[in-house]
């Protein structure tokens, strides 16, 4: 079974991350490459003398070495996502559930909520410069939501009992009653319409990244699946 789930997983992944990265490089990366000349000095935010700078400074074009690394990068991390989706893909298909593209489409939005929406909800993508709390503050907060609402997600959809489903209102709950650090003051030299955009960019990528990698796990699976049954069968 681990070769199988090693093989889903690469395949899905490596196909969603070369999207995700391509979709990054066409809306995300201008947002940050321009945020990061507010965040060195190159532009101010309203200007010398409170003239406003342009929205649509020059950012130059593709870098080979940055923008490559970037591609792997991004198709290596949305392969390890896929090795956490699909081992729960196969634990609920011996629970009964039917896995397939179409209902690998359900899985990616759920890895959506719990990875990127729920902890955007208490820290939203930040583009550089912006005010912040303790890193590490943020990354155990950030860790416990993830933790929190994939379990919670996972009782609501496969739970019995009433009480399986009051624990998910709990523990999706529970994160952001107690809520997220938080800066002390707010400061940072970046405009709020550049951290506005970003963070909705951001979202709207994962959110189309990750479902695509639902749908790709979800028939790489019942590929693998169907070809074990009857390679059986023969």
């Amino acid at each position: 079974m681990f070769t199988r789930i090693l093989t889903s997983a690469l395949f899905a992944g490596a196909a969603a991350g070369l999207i995700a990265a391509l979709l990054q490089l066409v809306f995300v990366q201008p947002v940050l490459l321009h945020a990061e000349l507010y965040e060195g000095g190159d532009l101010v935010h309203f200007g010398p003398g409170g003239e406003a700078n342009s929205a649509t400074p020059a950012l130059g074009g593709f870098d080979a070495l940055r923008d490559g690394l970037s591609i792997i990068f991004t198709m290596l991390i949305y392969a390890g996502y896929a090795l956490v989706l699909i081992p729960l893909m196969a634990l609920a298909q011996e629970r009964g559930a039917t896995i397939n593209a179409r209902t690998g489409l359900l899985w990616g939005a759920a890895g959506f909520v719990t990875v990127h929406m729920a902890p955007a909800f208490g820290l939203p993508p930040e583009v550089p410069g912006v005010a912040a709390a303790d890193l590490m503050a943020r990354q155990l907060w950030w860790g416990a939501t993830v933790l929190a609402t994939g379990i919670g997600l996972w009782l609501a959809a496969f739970g019995r009992s009433w009480a399986a489903w009051g624990g998910a209102v709990v523990l999706l709950l529970a994160p952001h009653l107690v809520g997220a650090p938080s800066p002390e003051v707010f400061s940072g030299p970046v405009p709020t319409e550049l951290g506005a955009l970003f963070a909705a960019r951001a979202l709207g990528i994962g959110l189309a990244a990750w479902v695509l990698l639902g749908g790709f796990a979800g028939f790489f699976w019942a590929r693998e699946t169907q070809g074990r049954g009857a390679a059986q069968t023969a």
